[in-house]
């Protein structure tokens, strides 16, 4: 393949190097999407015509080659469009995806590309492949399948446009998101609508107004903002509002309709229920489990339903407990979802005298990134040391490297901590480069893509962050190390790439587990002012709270993963059943909170509609069933015992995408997983 003299001219084609976003511009994108295409077009033409018998170095390595170019071109103008989106940018990103998924519909209905993959598989010499390798084109073949390459050519076309239209529509439901969630603030003048609220929150909401040159203090919808009214203020009214405002975005109900998903949602549903039926599936369910490790709808809704079983009967009970301590210690006589967040912080502040803002002090971000990282180097003989002059997209992040015993540089990660305008809500990791094998010999290090939405710190101090806030750091770390400490070398089953949807959180939901244990907090903890680690009391208030209220919080997490999944496992375009139909009868089988009519939360569910997880949010479940359970053999053998570490490095985060996940767990644990960790850890008897 011939290497065009424009690739010097675009930054965005530099792929020799980290990405350089201080040179990106809005103009890079589209010309650089265009060159790839044609470039990457032009060498499948070439290996599909060519005569000689197709192998692994002759078809499959080409082929990674033109797929990693693209991931490192493609990559960071997604990313960008996340983490620093602007209307420019995303008007031109959005014509891109379009192209880009033409292209990727087009390869996977390729019949000569499908007969080559076909001839290797069939070949003598796929016997002697390693399992890595087999693995690939087995993954391949089956891709080939579900996108459309048996069917007739009109039907194809048919699955391409609705690639396209669904490829554009999840596009619009997330920008359609972070919009509505901009498009509302308050500005509050009177202190005393702030009663309740501690210093470092009504510093948050001062900040945020200084930043849009207003006086007081101003409440938005970015997590951190929402989260500290919800919890904190006294202000029943307010916390109404506010909730009102969170739980309605991008709908039908919210104050500004210009950014109602609606229609996005009926149309992303009615496209994926006939993207199913073309490829003789009964239901979008069915052709989301192809490739995870659930086998069946039944077995998957048997699965919640059982968790549903466990943790109801103590849910009544918790929520019992709340709404009389909301009328006895709150004068709280109808007790409101908007009052949950706050009433549950006074009881666990009374119960156990525990609360976030107690705890935030002894987490300020440099000791918990030290803690992180000693606990990674005890448990994987890995270190983490910053390296600086990396080109970034906002001067709050920061770049680490994962450095081996042999001095080694593993693999590489950026760090976006905190909540901002123009940023995606959520937290999340994502590939920027990954681990392979280049033809030429020369090993390719992965690099990851950190990104939280923090509460960031006030102007002239230091960051804290509540334990939430530490858990998911080490939630989406975990997922880090499953991209970076994989030992694959082939692009397709290398860190998460090839890993089962209800697989690939073992890792991220494992690593959360030593921010309750007193080995890792005492790494962890430091307080702001004295240095002190998490004194005893307060650990054994955090151990108890572990459990506190964990029976509602797992109803509402199967809430929302039955809702995703009978929404695409029963779908019928005759009679279709609306979202907030089908979320309502939902919760009257499994909820305990029953949230006010207006509420539109699947409006703004991202993780459905926008982001991989349709017909498959159960996966978080799932996964925790296995995380709970690996976590256990280090409960057995010790928290930080290396040894362990050893093992789950070696078998789980190793072994990338190239072995089915069950075959891992059992190689580690010696045996089937069991449920009876999840609930012990969630606090939940049975």
């Amino acid at each position: 393949m011939t290497k065009s003299t424009k690739t010097l001219d675009n930054p965005l084609l530099n792929v020799s190097s980290l990405p350089n976003f201080e040179l990106f511009h809005v103009k890079h994108i589209k010309p650089a999407i265009t060159q790839l295409l044609a470039e990457n077009r032009a060498e499948i033409a070439r290996l599909v015509a060519m005569t000689e018998t197709p192998s692994w170095q002759n078809f499959i390595e080409p082929l990674e080659v033109i797929d990693n170019r693209f991931e490192r071109v493609w990559g960071p103008i997604g990313h960008l469009d996340a983490v620093k989106n602007s209307d420019e940018w995303h008007e031109v990103y959005t014509d891109c995806l379009g192209k880009v998924t033409a292209y990727y519909t087009e390869v996977g209905q390729n019949t000569g590309l499908y007969t080559k993959f076909n001839a290797i598989a069939d070949s003598l010499e796929f016997l002697d492949y390693s399992l890595a390798q087999k693995k690939v084109i087995e993954n391949a073949l089956r891709n080939f399948r579900l996108s459309g390459i048996a069917l007739p050519a009109e039907q194809q076309s048919e699955y391409q446009e609705i690639t396209q239209q669904l490829s554009q529509l999840s596009s619009l439901f997330a920008n359609n998101v972070l919009k509505s969630s901009q498009a509302w603030s308050k500005q509050i003048t009177d202190e005393s609508l702030l009663k309740g609220l501690p210093d470092s929150a009504k510093g948050l909401l001062k900040q945020l107004a200084e930043n849009r040159e207003l006086t007081g203090w101003c409440v938005t919808l970015d997590f951190p903002s929402y989260l500290a009214v919800m919890t904190h203020a006294d202000n029943r009214e307010l916390r109404a509002e506010i909730y009102r405002a969170f739980g309605t975005r991008s709908s039908d109900q919210a104050l500004n309709t210009a950014f109602d998903n609606t229609d996005n949602m009926h149309k992303i549903r009615s496209l994926r229920h006939q993207k199913a039926n073309l490829l003789g599936f009964d239901q979008y369910a069915d052709y989301s489990l192809a490739t995870k490790m659930a086998e069946s709808s039944e077995q998957v809704l048997g699965f919640l339903r059982d968790l549903a079983t466990k943790s109801k009967p103590q849910a009544v009970q918790e929520l019992k407990t709340l709404t009389e301590f909301a009328k006895r210690e709150l004068g709280i006589d109808d007790f409101q979802p908007w009052d949950v967040t706050f009433a549950s912080e006074k009881l666990k502040s009374k119960t156990l005298s525990l609360s976030q803002e107690l705890l935030r002090p002894y987490f300020p971000v440099e000791s918990a990134l030290k803690g992180l990282f000693d606990i990674t180097q005890r448990l994987f003989g890995i270190r983490i040391q910053a390296k600086t002059e990396v080109p970034v997209w906002h001067p709050d992040v920061r770049f680490f490297e994962l450095i081996a015993e042999n001095d080694d540089v593993v693999g590489q990660f950026y760090l976006d901590l905190y909540a901002r305008d123009n940023k995606r809500g959520g937290a999340w990791m994502d590939s920027a480069i990954s681990r392979w094998r280049h033809p030429n010999g020369k090993l390719q290090k992965p690099v990851a893509y950190l990104v939280c939405n923090f509460t960031p710190p006030l102007e002239g101090q230091v960051a804290c962050l509540t334990h939430d806030e530490l858990t998911t750091l080490f939630h989406e770390f975990g997922h880090g190390i499953h991209h970076l400490m994989t030992e694959m070398e082939q692009l397709d089953i290398s860190g998460i790439s090839g890993v089962p949807w209800d697989a690939v959180e073992l890792p991220s939901q494992f690593m959360e587990n030593f921010c309750w244990e007193r080995e890792g907090l005492a790494l962890i903890s430091s307080h702001i002012e004295t240095g002190e680690t998490l004194p005893d009391d307060l650990f054994e208030a955090l151990k108890k709270s572990r459990g506190f209220q964990s029976a509602m919080m797992m109803l509402r997490q199967i809430e929302f993963s039955l809702t995703d999944f009978e929404m695409h496992a029963y779908y019928n375009p005759e009679r279709v059943e609306a979202v907030a139909d089908l979320s309502q009868r939902i919760r009257q089988e499994v909820a305990v909170i029953m949230p006010p009519e207006y509420s539109r939360s699947m409006h703004s569910f991202s993780h459905i509609f926008a982001g991989g997880y349709a017909a498959g949010y159960f996966s978080y479940k799932w996964a925790e069933v296995l995380s709970a359970d690996a976590f256990g053999l280090f409960e057995e053998e010790g928290i930080l015992n290396p040894e362990t570490g050893a093992k789950f490095k070696n078998i789980i985060l190793a072994a990338g995408g190239s072995i089915d996940p069950m075959v891992l767990f059992k190689a580690f644990r010696g045996r089937e997983p069991n449920i009876d960790a999840l609930l012990r850890h969630s606090g939940i008897t049975v």
